[in-house]
């Protein structure tokens, strides 16, 4: 192994083991004893670093204790897709944060009130908490309300929101079925994307519903709802559609509703990801 390759590998283990993060992999021990021996897996240098959110959450290679990016044909990639199973069980950089014991939706709500935590209490009309079943097995994410939600103070209510209605009727769902909210609870002036300190101060309240419904799948739609939850800068595009381990829930991310309104010719690789979804469900497609 080349010696810039293994010192950044060393880095990385050290870096884990100081925040106790652990496993990455297997058999920590192993993996360890294999970077001293220069016998990791490689990492291509054509590959950016990802970050150790997401290398932490991928599944695990069968053939590997510890692989930083696993390489395979688009065959192999759409037959793991397909099976579903098995995922990752790694902790999230969010699993060290104290679950609430006792935590309700109703709390969360209250806890949050009249919110002027950050800068975005000063153009709002609602706050957009979130909507839908408590027991919930599919919670959707999104990144904020937009005009059409602000006004009405519930998620995905405009043109995107039709779409994303259409998107869990197709599934063999009603929206009343699964939770629906954002990674924001205020809209954004303009609809721009939530900044970072807004993010930072609100997604908290996220992770809180997430722990309290407990869903067995979490779909985020759109860049800022996965980058939020896998901690990554990556683009959806180098990781729409795989599957993630995230606060004990099975997490994949695919494109937004609004971005299906301009491309329309992206509905397929969608469908394609609530498919995989409807797999871990045991769903069927509704029937026209």
């Amino acid at each position: 192994m080349e010696s810039d390759k293994r010192a950044r590998v060393e880095a990385w283990l050290r870096y884990g083991a100081d925040l106790e993060l652990g496993p990455y992999y297997r058999d920590r021990g192993a993996t360890i004893a294999a970077v001293q021996e220069g016998q990791v897996v490689g990492v291509p240098s054509t590959e950016p670093a990802q970050s150790p959110m997401i290398a932490a959450a991928r599944t695990p290679s069968a053939s590997s204790s510890f692989v930083l990016w696993p390489t395979m044909s688009a065959e192999a990639a759409s037959a793991r897709s397909s099976a579903a199973v098995p995922f990752a069980q790694a902790p999230s950089l969010f699993e060290a944060s104290d679950r609430i014991v006792g935590d309700t939706l109703q709390l969360i709500h209250e806890t949050i009130g009249d919110c002027t935590r950050c800068k975005l209490h000063k153009s709002r009309t609602n706050i957009v908490f979130g909507v839908g079943s408590m027991k919930a097995e599919l919670v959707f994410v999104g990144e904020g309300p937009g005009h059409d939600e602000d006004i009405k103070g519930e998620p995905f209510v405009g043109r995107a929101g039709k779409l994303l209605t259409q998107m869990i009727e197709a599934m063999g769902l009603r929206r009343e079925d699964v939770y629906i909210c954002n990674v924001v609870k205020c809209r954004p002036p303009e609809n721009r994307l939530p900044e970072k300190d807004e993010i930072t101060t609100c997604s908290p309240f996220l992770f809180r519903q997430i722990d309290v419904i407990r869903p067995k799948v979490i779909c985020c739609l759109g860049s800022c709802a996965s980058q939020t939850l896998l901690q990554t800068t990556q683009g959806i595009s180098r990781f729409r559609g795989e599957w993630f381990d995230f606060r004990g829930s099975k997490l994949i991310a695919t494109y937004h509703p609004a971005y299906l309104l301009r491309n329309p010719n992206a509905k397929g690789e969608v469908w394609k990801d609530l498919q995989k979804v409807m797999t871990v469900l045991g769903l069927q497609p509704k029937r026209k």
